[in-house]
C-alpha cells in the first residue's frame, strides 16, 4: 500500500487538516452552502464504511446502501414515536449493526465465496427497497410513524441535545456533529487498523489460509469488520435523515449501491482519505451536472469510473502520493553512494531471532 497514503504522518496532516475545515468554514461560506456541505460530509462517512470492509477487509459488499437506508428510516420511526432523540440516534447505529452481523454470518459462516457475497448483498438491498417501496397505504404505519411508500417519511424531527427535547441542532450544529463524526470514525479505523486486530483483518484479506494456519479464525475477523461497515453506514443514514428531515426508499436504490463503489474507486481502494476524496468530488461534480440538462449525470458517473479504472487504477490519493514521493526523491537526488570494505572474509549473517518467526499468539 501506499506509504504516503498510509503513515502516522499523513494522518495527523488529514486530522489538522480536517479540523481547520470543520471550525473554519462556517465562517467563511453561506447557510445554503454549509448545508450543501453537510450532505458531502455525510456521504463521506458513508463511503468510508465501504472503504474500510473492501479496502482493508477484502469484502466487496454491494449493501452498503442497505444499512444506509436502514439507519435512516430506523432513526426516522423511532424519534417519531419517542420525541428524544437520543435513543433513536443510537438505534440508527445499531440496529444496521445487528442486521449486518446476520447477514454476515449467514454468508461468512456458510463458506460462501466472493461471488456470491455481492450478489446476496445486492439482493438483500433490492428486497429492501421494494419491501419500503411498497408500504403506500396508511395501514402501514409504526406506532406514531407512517412509513409513506414510494412517497418516503416527511418531516422527520430534527436531533436534539441529549435530554433537552425543544433544543434542537441548527444548520451549523449538524455540520459540527456530521464533521465531528467523520473525523472520530476516520481515527477509529486508523486506530484499528493499527492494532492487532487490524493486522489480523488485512492479513485475513491477503492470505486468508495463512491465517488459519496461524490459528486465527479469518470468519470472525471479516464478520467484525463486515459488522462495523455496517454500524458505520447506518450512522450516516441517521444524519442523511437529519440533513433533509425526509428519507424514502431511492436510498436503497441500485443507483445508490453504485455510486457508493464509485466513490472508492476514484478516491482510492486500501485508503481511509481517499473515499472521503472521491464521495466530495463526485457528489459536487453531480451536483454541478444536474443544474444543467445538456449532459446526463450517470453517463457522466460511468465515463468518470471507465477513466479511472483505466488510467487511473489507484485512485485518486494513491496516486497523488506516489507522484509526492517521486518529487522528494528528485529534490534531494541521488544519495551518495559509500563503497563497502573490503575484507579478506564476509561475515556471516546473524542468526534470525526465534521471536521474529514465531507466530502471532491468537486471540482467546
Amino acid at each position: 500500500m501506499n506509504r504516503f497514503a498510509n503513515s502516522w504522518a499523513s494522518a495527523i496532516v488529514c486530522l489538522a487538516f480536517g479540523l481547520a475545515l470543520m471550525l473554519g468554514l462556517p465562517f467563511v461560506i453561506d447557510d445554503y452552502t454549509l448545508i450543501e456541505a453537510t450532505i458531502y460530509v455525510v456521504m463521506a462517512i458513508l463511503s468510508v464504511s465501504l472503504a474500510f470492509i473492501w479496502g482493508y477487509g477484502g469484502i466487496l459488499c454491494f449493501g452498503q446502501a442497505a444499512f444506509f437506508g436502514l439507519g435512516a428510516y430506523t432513526y426516522a420511526i423511532a424519534v417519531m414515536n419517542m420525541g428524544d432523540s437520543t435513543v433513536p440516534f443510537l438505534l440508527a447505529i445499531v440496529v444496521p449493526a445487528l442486521f449486518a452481523a446476520l447477514l454476515g454470518y449467514v454468508i461468512f459462516y456458510g463458506r460462501l465465496s466472493d461471488v456470491y457475497m455481492g450478489v446476496i448483498t445486492l439482493t438483500v438491498t433490492l428486497i429492501l427497497f421494494n419491501l419500503v417501496n411498497s408500504t403506500a397505504g396508511p395501514e402501514w404505519r409504526i406506532g406514531d410513524a407512517p412509513l409513506g411508500g414510494f412517497n418516503g417519511i416527511p418531516a422527520i424531527p430534527t436531533l436534539n441535545w441529549p435530554g433537552l427535547k425543544d433544543e434542537v441542532l441548527t444548520p451549523k450544529d449538524l455540520f459540527y456533529l456530521a464533521f465531528a463524526c467523520l473525523l472520530i470514525v476516520y481515527l477509529g479505523l486508523r486506530a484499528l487498523l493499527a492494532s492487532k486486530i487490524g493486522r489480523v483483518i488485512v492479513a485475513a484479506k491477503e492470505n486468508e489460509q495463512r491465517v488459519l494456519l496461524l490459528g486465527y479464525d479469518a470468519r470472525v475477523y471479516k464478520l467484525f469488520s463486515f459488522t462495523l461497515g455496517g454500524a458505520i453506514a447506518g450512522l450516516a443514514g441517521c444524519l442523511f435523515a437529519n440533513w433533509g428531515a425526509f428519507t424514502s426508499p431511492t436510498i436503497f436504490g441500485l443507483a445508490q449501491s453504485a455510486q457508493i463503489i464509485i466513490w472508492v474507486i476514484v478516491g482510492g481502494l486500501g485508503t481511509l482519505v481517499g473515499p472521503v476524496v472521491g464521495a466530495v468530488v463526485i457528489q459536487w461534480l453531480t451536483t454541478q451536472i444536474g443544474t444543467q440538462q445538456t449532459l446526463n449525470a450517470n453517463l457522466v458517473l460511468g465515463a468518470i469510473l471507465v477513466v479511472f479504472v483505466l488510467l487511473v487504477p489507484k485512485g485518486i490519493v494513491p496516486t497523488a502520493g506516489m507522484l509526492i514521493e517521486a518529487a522528494w526523491r528528485r529534490l534531494r537526488g541521488p544519495r551518495p553512494s559509500v563503497a563497502a570494505p573490503v575484507s579478506a572474509a564476509a561475515p556471516m549473517p546473524d542468526a534470525p531471532d526465534a521471536t521474529s518467526l514465531a507466530p502471532l499468539e491468537p486471540t482467546r
